[in-house]
């Protein structure tokens, strides 16, 4: 899909990492970046040739042929409810592969002093998130074959999955260029995940992730996302 700027997507600049006055980071050498005034979103991508473009109204598009990870750069602490509009694109790109629209939230990594996910780099690689602490959701995974909800313990290998976070029917795959509301919920122990309404998984969690970060996920996939909101309740 070839892009064109505009006044929701400026012209593209290359950063080869971090750098002041950069505001949103690609964290990988080469990730095509398109600079915003705010959030400063940070770029995790195993694929150089990734594009990210964020449209000054907040809009979000992601086209990959590999991990990717956008990290939102504030911690948050709960109670927290995270709500955004996603849409798989099927529009003959090469990355239109309908699948992967995942998420971390309350992310923390337990090796670094602050808990900071940005302590280590892990370059959009799927299993280098297994340190993390976190909840993840994965809508339309596998190629659009799986629903489902993890609780990340930090442990490398470990990705613990209930049986009724499992979710392999049609209803809960992605449509194609259809839009889709996703809501993340961190309640204290109340945690769940609820799309276009209705409750898709929850969780009663014993010992609750009660601060951390949010971050959208996927992986050969294109993606948009728009109405993003983080609210406190």
């Amino acid at each position: 899909m070839p892009f064109r700027p505009g006044p929701d997507f400026p012209t593209c600049t290359r950063t080869p990492s971090w750098r002041p006055g950069v505001l949103v980071s690609a964290l990988l050498l080469g990730a095509c970046i398109h600079p915003v005034e705010a959030p400063a979103w940070r770029i995790e991508a195993e694929d150089p040739a990734a594009i990210v473009r964020i449209g000054s109204s907040g809009s979000i598009d992601i086209d990959t042929a590999k991990g990717l990870t956008l990290w939102h750069p504030q911690r948050l602490t709960g109670p927290v409810r995270i709500r955004f509009e996603a849409m798989a694109v099927a529009r003959g790109g090469p990355n239109d592969a309908v699948s992967d629209l995942n998420a971390f939230w309350m992310a923390s990594d337990p090796a670094a002093p602050d808990g900071s996910v940005f302590a280590a780099g892990r370059f959009g690689r799927f299993e280098r998130y297994d340190t993390l602490k976190t909840y993840y959701v994965g809508i339309g995974g596998n190629r659009n074959t799986t629903t489902r909800m993890r609780r990340y313990v930090g442990v490398p290998g470990v990705r613990p999955l209930l049986p009724e976070h499992d979710r392999t029917g049609a209803a809960d795959m992605l449509r194609p260029n259809r839009w889709t509301t996703i809501t993340l919920i961190a309640d204290g122990s109340h945690i769940a995940v609820e799309r276009d309404g209705r409750t898709l998984f929850v969780l009663n969690d014993a010992e609750p992730y009660r601060s951390g970060w949010f971050a959208l996920r996927t992986t050969q996939s294109h993606l948009k996302i728009r109405r993003l909101r983080i609210s406190h309740r």
